[in-house]
């Protein structure tokens, strides 16, 4: 059964609940009522939306749709455009040459927040009226209504969270897991994502600056944000020793642009993620074969759980994995040393390494959250600490 289409028009409060939710606007001068393009993309989001839940499109103007009731709520009768901003999943914003900069009031907070931006031109020829719809507004309509899918049900706070972060395990990760405790998220403002992919539908990094009822100490807390990414696999991929500090350890040297090391690079291990649903286990087989060379069956890795790699930083957890591989699979590995791994396609570039715990140790060779993946690993083998 397919979900109803709500127009909420400026002085108007819209539903405390909706699967998706589209703002039409324009630049520099929204109009004081709706005008003929909007009322064609009103039109054709009526006909073609086909999600099961509430969609709901703000429009300039006061005309005549069926709307929302007129009574307001905080933040809609001080700053309706702004306030409808900050709780629509795509813009359609129409403006001549197609173009709404980021010094448009506003406009900053959406551009890349995670919302969908959608720009159509507006170029009447000399001497002629604009059509009232056109090409560009139906090619529009067609783009938000594709990036909206069937949209995903939201009440209160959460339709301040656009759908691209919405759909996200890694934020569905984060919301459970402050619910489970206890709290409730008072507000949510996206501060910025990064879209990877062809068409930048993908959500790889966000930040959303999160006001959260803290339960168990009754306070709020409204100073932080809270970064997240794909949970990643990771796998310490060793050689035992005599003792612990002589057993040898893959890691990859790869350039990461965040790295602040003496020499530039980050000495990691092997490990990363997938935007694709797949398990932890074959995961991180994958990456281990794509960084290292080494081909090694995903039965071959034990796990030891998931945890934050940085919780003050960022809410994604890494997954952890071991394999005990022979001497022979080591030294395929050392031959590959100066052998680029990894997946060009996506900027990636890998270098084999091989060290002793002993040198990880002293030399400071990995981060903080590293060494701890190592020392887990090893002495849930069985290897004591030096």
């Amino acid at each position: 059964m397919r979900g109803d289409v709500l127009v909420v028009h400026e002085t108007e409060k819209p539903p405390e609940s909706w699967a998706a939710a589209v703002l039409l606007t324009e630049h520099p001068d929204p109009s004081a009522d709706a005008p003929p393009w909007q009322e064609e993309a009103i039109r054709l989001l009526r006909d073609r939306w086909a999600g099961p839940g509430r969609l709901v499109v703000f429009a300039g103007g006061r005309r005549g749709f069926p709307s929302a009731a007129p009574e307001h709520a905080e933040g809609w009768a001080s700053d309706w455009r702004g306030t409808a901003l900050a709780h629509s999943d795509v813009v359609i914003c129409r403006s001549p040459g197609g173009g709404c900069p980021a010094g448009v009031a506003g406009w900053g907070a959406g551009h890349d927040s995670g919302r969908i931006v959608l720009r159509v031109p507006a170029r009447p020829a000399a001497g002629e009226r604009p059509e009232p719809g056109g090409p560009e507004v139906a090619d529009a309509v067609t783009a938000a209504l594709a990036h909206l899918g069937t949209g995903a049900e939201r009440t209160g706070v959460q339709r301040q969270v656009p759908l691209p972060i919405w759909r996200t395990d890694s934020f569905q990760r984060w919301y459970g897991a402050q619910r489970a405790a206890g709290n409730t998220l008072l507000a949510a403002r996206p501060v910025w994502s990064l879209r990877i992919g062809a068409d930048r539908r993908l959500v790889f990094y966000w930040a959303l600056h999160a006001v959260v009822h803290v339960t168990a100490e009754d306070r709020v807390k409204d100073n932080e944000v809270v970064i997240s990414r794909p949970d990643i696999a990771t796998a310490v991929l060793y050689v035992p020793g005599a003792t612990i500090d002589d057993t040898e350890i893959v890691l990859v040297r790869e350039f990461r642009t965040a790295a602040s090391t003496p020499d530039g690079f980050v000495h990691e291990l092997p490990g990363g993620s997938s935007m694709r649903t797949t398990d932890p286990r074959s995961l991180v087989a994958c990456e281990v074969r794509e960084e290292t060379g080494l081909h090694l069956d995903p039965g071959r890795f034990r796990a030891h759980g998931s945890r934050q790699l940085t919780a003050p930083m960022s809410a994604h957890h890494a997954h952890l994995f071991s394999a005990e591989i022979t001497p022979e699979e080591l030294e395929v590995i050392r031959g590959l040393a100066d052998v680029p791994q990894g997946v060009a396609a996506e900027s990636e570039r890998t270098w084999p390494e091989i060290a002793t715990f002993r040198r990880i140790r002293t030399e400071r060779l990995v981060d903080w959250a590293t060494l701890g993946l190592i020392v887990q690993a090893l002495t849930d083998r069985g290897h004591p600490l030096p």
